[in-house]
C-alpha cells in the first residue's frame, strides 16, 4: 500500500514560475526548433565546383593555422580578409563594384567552407551588394576628405600622418562591413532574445555610486560587456555595435530608395568620422569594462546553460519545471555536466591547434635565429638545448592542459542558484551590485609593491637561467627558451579559457597559489606583451595575404571557369 505521506508530498509539488523574459525564451527556442527554413527550392542558388572548393577549403585551414583565433570568429575574419584584398590590393588595378564584390565574396566563402554549397540563394548577392555599397560610398567620401587635406598639407610629417590615417580608416570601415555581413549571414533569434533578457537583468542588478562620473555610460558598457562575455565578440565586432549605437539609422539606409537621401545620410557620417572613431575608442577602453566583465561573466554562464537546458527539449524542460524544484535542478545539473565535458573536449582540440600554430609561427625561429646566431657568435651548438627549445612549447602546453580540471559539484550548485535568480519570478536580486571605484594606493605603497613584484620576477629569471646554464645552454638558447616560456604561459591562458569560463566558484587561496601568482604571473604578463607585439610581426600572415592569396584566388577563379566550360561542352555533347 502506498504511503499517505508520499501521496501528500506529490500533491504538494509547487511548479516553478518563470518570469516574462524566460517564458519568451522558452517560446523562441521552441519555435526555432520547430521552424522549417524556407529554402526556396525552386530559386537559383550559388553553386561552386566541388574539386575547386576542396582546394580553397584546405588553403583556408592552413591560413587559419598561422593566425590563431576562436572558431566563431573565423568566418568574420575571412570576410574581412577578402574585402581588404578586393578593395585595397586588387582595387588599385580595377574598379571596385559592390555587385561583383558581393558575388565574389559569397563564392569565396562557399569555396572556403564558411557557407554551405548550393544552399545560399542568388538573391543574397543583391542583399550583400546593397549593404556593401553604403560602406564603399562612406569610404570614398572619407578618403576624398582626407585627400583634400593632403593637398593643402605642406610638411612631410603631416602628410605621413594623413596617409596613415587614410589607411587605418579604410581598414576600419572594411572591418565594420565584415561585421555587418557576418550579422546578416548568421542571424540568431535565440541569442538576440538572451542578450535582451540579460541586459534587462543586469541593468536592474548593477548600480554605480551616486557620485560616479560614468553613470551616463553604464548601459552601453553593460551591453558591450554582454557582447564580450556572452557573444564572445572581438574588438572589431564591438566597434560595429558602437558604430550602430552612434548611428541609429545606419542599418535602415539599405531600405531608403532615394539615392540622394541615402548619400546625404552617408555624407553626415563621413563628416564626423573622426568624432565617431574617438567615441568608439573611448568606450572600448572604458574604466568600467573590467569590473563589469567580472559580473557579466557569471550572468552569461547562467543564461548560456539555461538556454542549453531548454534547447535540448523545450517541452520536456518546461514539464520538469512544473514538477517542482528538484527535477528542474537535476536537468540543469545534467546540462552543466555535458557543458563541462564539451569544454574539456574543446580544450584538447584547441590545445592541438595551438601546438600546430606555435610550431608553425614560433618554433621555426629556433632554426631561423638560434642556430645561425650560435654560429655567428662562435658558440658551440648544443643539440640538447636545441631539442628542448623545439619541444618545450608543446610539452608545456600539454602539461597545462593535463592539469586543467573541470568544475566540481559546488560550482554546479552555484550555477543552479544563479539560474533561479535570473529565471524565476520572485527570486530576483534584492540588493543591487555596486561597482565601486578602486582604492588608490599611495605612491610609496605602490612603489614598494612594484619593487617586490619586480624582485620576484628577477628571482624567477635568475633561477631559470641558473638551471639552463647548468645543462650548457648558450646565452642565445637561453633567450629563445625564455621567449617560449613567456609566450606559451600566456597562450595557455587563452587555450584554457573555455574551461575557466565555466568556473564561478572563487579559487581557494593558499601558499602555493600565492607563490605561483608572485613568481609565475610576471612571466605571463611578459608573454602577453610579446604576443601582442609578435602578432603584428607574423611573417606567415604577410606571406599568405600578400604573396600567396591573391595569385591563388585568381588561379582558383580560372580553374572554376575552366571546369564550368568543360561541363558546358559535355552537356552540349549529350543534348
Amino acid at each position: 500500500m502506498v504511503s499517505p505521506n508520499l501521496i501528500r508530498k506529490q500533491n504538494n509539488i509547487e511548479p516553478l514560475e518563470f518570469n516574462d523574459n524566460t517564458k519568451k525564451l522558452f517560446q523562441i527556442i521552441y519555435s526555432e526548433a520547430n521552424r522549417k527554413e524556407e529554402m526556396g527550392e525552386n530559386e537559383p542558388k550559388i553553386k561552386v565546383g566541388e574539386l575547386i572548393s576542396r582546394l580553397s577549403f584546405f588553403y583556408e585551414k592552413i591560413r587559419n593555422a598561422v593566425e590563431y583565433d576562436e572558431d566563431h570568429l573565423l568566418r568574420k575574419n575571412a570576410i574581412s580578409r577578402i574585402l581588404r584584398r578586393q578593395v585595397i590590393i586588387e582595387g588599385v588595378i580595377k574598379e571596385v563594384d559592390s555587385e561583383n564584390l558581393a558575388q565574389h565574396l559569397l563564392t569565396e566563402l562557399i569555396r572556403g567552407g564558411y557557407l554551405p554549397n548550393n544552399a545560399i540563394l542568388e538573391k543574397k548577392i543583391t542583399e550583400i551588394s546593397v549593404l556593401l555599397n553604403k560602406y564603399l560610398n562612406l569610404k570614398n567620401k572619407v578618403v576624398a576628405n582626407i585627400n583634400s587635406a593632403l593637398n593643402v598639407k605642406a610638411d612631410v610629417n603631416g602628410a605621413k600622418k594623413l596617409l596613415q590615417k587614410k589607411n587605418n580608416v579604410i581598414r576600419w570601415l572594411l572591418n565594420l562591413a565584415a561585421c555587418e555581413i557576418e550579422e546578416n549571414l548568421a542571424p540568431n533569434r535565440v541569442k538576440k532574445m538572451i542578450v535582451g533578457s540579460m541586459f534587462d537583468v543586469l541593468r536592474r542588478d548593477i548600480a554605480l555610486p551616486s557620485n560616479s562620473p560614468h553613470s551616463k555610460d553604464l548601459e552601453i558598457q553593460i551591453y558591450l560587456s554582454i557582447g564580450r562575455k556572452f557573444l564572445k565578440l572581438d574588438e572589431d565586432m564591438l566597434s560595429f555595435v558602437l558604430f550602430k549605437y552612434y548611428n541609429e539609422n545606419w542599418l535602415d539606409l539599405d531600405k531608403i530608395s532615394d539615392q540622394n537621401e541615402r548619400n546625404e545620410e552617408i555624407e553626415k557620417v563621413a563628416q564626423r568620422i573622426d568624432v565617431l572613431s574617438n567615441k568608439i575608442q573611448q568606450q572600448l577602453n572604458h574604466p568600467l569594462a573590467r569590473d563589469l566583465d567580472k559580473i557579466v561573466r557569471r550572468y552569461a554562464l547562467y543564461f548560456s546553460i539555461l538556454a542549453d537546458a531548454i534547447s535540448e527539449n523545450p517541452t520536456r524542460a518546461y514539464k520538469l519545471s512544473q514538477e517542482g524544484d528538484k527535477p528542474f535542478s537535476q536537468l540543469i545539473t545534467k546540462t552543466c555536466e555535458n557543458k563541462y565535458k564539451d569544454a574539456k573536449t574543446r580544450l584538447w582540440r584547441a590545445g592541438l591547434r595551438s601546438i600546430i600554430y606555435i610550431f608553425l609561427t614560433k618554433s621555426v625561429f629556433v632554426f631561423l635565429i638560434e642556430v645561425p646566431a650560435i654560429k655567428w657568435f662562435g658558440e658551440n651548438l648544443n643539440i640538447l638545448s636545441l631539442a628542448i627549445n623545439i619541444s618545450f612549447p608543446a610539452v608545456l602546453l600539454l602539461f597545462i592542459i593535463l592539469f586543467t580540471k573541470k568544475p566540481g559539484s559546488n560550482n554546479t550548485e552555484k550555477i543552479i542558484a544563479g539560474i533561479k535568480q535570473v529565471a524565476l519570478l520572485g527570486r530576483e536580486n534584492k540588493q543591487p551590485i555596486y561597482i565601486k571605484p578602486k582604492r588608490k594606493r599611495r605612491f610609496l605603497t605602490k612603489f614598494i609593491f612594484n619593487l617586490i613584484y619586480s624582485a620576484a620576477f628577477v628571482f624567477s629569471l635568475y633561477l631559470i637561467i641558473s638551471i639552463l646554464t647548468a645543462i650548457n645552454f648558450t646565452w642565445v638558447s637561453i633567450i629563445v627558451f625564455l621567449f617560449f616560456l613567456a609566450f606559451v604561459s600566456f597562450f595557455s591562458i587563452i587555450v584554457t579559457r573555455g574551461v575557466r569560463e565555466l568556473m564561478i566558484v572563487e579559487r581557494q587561496e593558499n601558499i602555493l597559489t600565492f607563490l605561483v601568482d608572485l613568481f609565475y604571473m610576471p612571466i605571463i604578463f611578459v608573454g602577453r606583451w610579446l604576443s601582442g607585439n609578435m602578432s603584428r610581426l607574423n611573417v606567415f600572415i604577410f606571406f599568405f595575404d600578400f604573396i600567396i592569396e591573391a595569385p591563388f584566388k585568381i588561379l582558383v577563379d580560372v580553374a572554376e571557369d575552366w571546369t564550368r566550360y568543360i561541363r558546358e561542352r559535355r552537356d552540349n555533347m549529350e543534348s
